[in-house]
């Protein structure tokens, strides 16, 4: 047990140093080139805290278990948009640009949407989908780094300093990322250990720690990021992530093995499609250009609802 304890702690500080590392470089990165730290959360950090998701979904199309992919990349999005978004605006209140707005919020519930509708007809995703939603994938990366220069407030705004060196700033997003994932694993699995020790069962730890551990790293961006006061790059983390499981990781998981979609019930698509929309309907109540601590709130409680009946049902 006191080994299991120790390396619970050594995950846990290479996922703290980790996403202060990411956070770090990546601000670097928007400043150097001129991008809104948002794009940079929406990019390069929504693919690098996805990879948890995506080792987990190949492996699971690769072995013919298409329950993994889908359960994963849902609940990976239920987790990062009701918990993690909240826990974020519930710390500082996340502004919200009218292109947040009118743009990439609606993109991300469209996104979602077009999940669920290709998973009910027929049950399954088939590789043509799958294609369909990697040329999708393409484009809004395309799309992303094509608009995705700074506004000149954005970019005085991140001027908090000299700008490191491009080479150094990389160093620090590779070593975060590393110490995100790397640090993750230890924390889960340890964390999984420990709790068989002392008598927790394996439904309470299948819904509450394997559930939410592959969206550690995002989590820990996106505290660290509010810490820093550097919301946006939290939530184009948040929304960047959601994207990357859908598009890339479903689709590269259905590429390899169509996914059967008939272990999903009703319910984790109303929870995945009000996720995504509940973050649409914050930005148009109360202070438009902010989410603020009280719909943060408000995402936690649906969050914690959810999980609730999952565990009942369980």
């Amino acid at each position: 047990m006191i080994t299991d304890i120790l390396l619970l702690l050594i995950g846990l500080c290479l996922i703290v140093f980790g996403a202060d590392w990411l956070v770090d470089g990546a601000s670097s990165v928007a400043r150097r080139f001129g991008l809104s730290e948002f794009v940079i959360g929406l990019t390069i950090v929504g693919f690098g805290t996805s990879c948890p998701e995506l080792v987990v979904s190949l492996t699971g199309a690769i072995a013919g278990n298409g329950a993994i992919s889908m359960g994963n990349v849902m609940g990976s999005n239920i987790f990062n948009t009701l918990l993690i978004l909240g826990l974020t605006a519930l710390l500082t209140p996340i502004a919200v640009s009218d292109s947040n707005r009118k743009v990439d919020i609606p993109i991300t519930l469209a996104v979602t949407l077009l999940f669920i509708g290709t998973a009910l007809t027929g049950n399954r995703i088939a590789r043509w989908e799958a294609i369909g939603y990697l040329v999708f994938f393409a484009v809004y990366i395309y799309y992303c780094f094509k608009s995705g220069n700074g506004s000149e407030a954005e970019v005085q705004g991140q001027a908090d300093g000299p700008v490191p060196p491009i080479g150094k700033a990389l160093v620090l997003i590779i070593f975060g990322l590393c110490g995100l994932i790397f640090g993750g694993d230890l924390f889960v699995d340890h964390s999984v250990e420990l709790a068989h020790k002392i008598g927790i069962s394996d439904k309470v730890i299948a819904i509450t720690l394997l559930a939410g551990g592959t969206s550690f790293p995002e989590l820990a961006t996106c505290v660290v990021a509010a810490a820093k006061h550097k919301p946006a790059l939290a939530l184009g983390n948040i929304l960047g992530s959601n994207i990357f499981n859908i598009l890339l990781i479903i689709g590269c998981s259905a590429l390899v093995n169509p996914i059967s979609c008939q272990s999903m019930n009703p319910m984790d698509y109303v929870a995945i499609g009000l996720s995504a929309l509940l973050v649409l309907l914050c930005t148009f109540m109360g202070r438009k250009d902010k989410l603020d601590r009280w719909e943060g709130g408000l995402m936690i409680a649906v969050f914690v609802a959810y999980y609730i009946w999952l565990f009942i049902k369980q």
